[in-house]
């Protein structure tokens, strides 16, 4: 008995010491697309995380990086692709909804982009990014609700200074919603 358990603790600590080496390699391949991003090498970025996705093809934090890269090399329909499928198989993370309602807000689809800001906050209620994008979001719908009425005939007197409040708020500082960081905190694998 006592040689038994100590093979089967020797094959335990090998079994650990495999894992650590596997998630150190992990993390620099993360890092290592993070800093091609950072500095914009968006193409370089996009081949790392393919080399590390054919070994590793459900990895949702490094598919969540070459969407970022797709999105950083505009290929765009190909980025949207790639956040909807996190979305679909991680629900769970906010960081696919918010960067797809980035993109979403970029083609000017305002409805799109606030129903992936909500499906955001609603799997992570403390993610202030995503409420900080909804707002901008909710100020730009504002803004063609106002500017709509004025269209249609509506009060000038009450309109004009809603929309010029509006126009202030939204230069292009807050009129871009921001991106979800880098490297989100480390979702579970499925």
């Amino acid at each position: 008995m006592p040689v038994r358990n100590l093979l089967s603790s020797a094959a335990r600590v090998a079994a650990i010491a495999v894992m650590l080496a596997a998630g150190s390699a992990y993390a620099d391949a993360y890092a290592d697309v993070s800093q091609l991003l950072k500095t914009g090498k968006a193409p370089q970025a996009l081949k790392k995380a393919d080399e590390y996705l054919a070994k590793n093809s459900r990895d949702p934090q490094m598919r969540f990086l070459r969407a970022i890269a797709l999105t950083n090399d505009n290929k765009t329909e190909d980025a949207i692709t790639a956040f909807r499928q996190l979305t679909e198989e991680y629900p769970e993370l906010p960081e696919p909804y918010n960067n797809l309602a980035v993109i979403y807000a970029r083609q000017g689809e305002l409805d799109k982009a606030r129903a992936a800001l909500e499906s955001a906050v609603r799997n992570n209620p403390n993610y202030a990014v995503a409420y900080e994008n909804l707002g901008d979001i909710y100020a730009r719908l504002a803004y063609q609700a106002y500017a709509q009425s004025r269209a249609k005939g509506g009060r000038p007197a009450a309109l004009n200074p809603k929309l010029k409040q509006l126009k202030e708020l939204l230069q292009p500082t807050a009129a871009a919603p921001t991106p979800a960081p880098l490297a989100p905190a480390a979702p579970a694998q499925h």
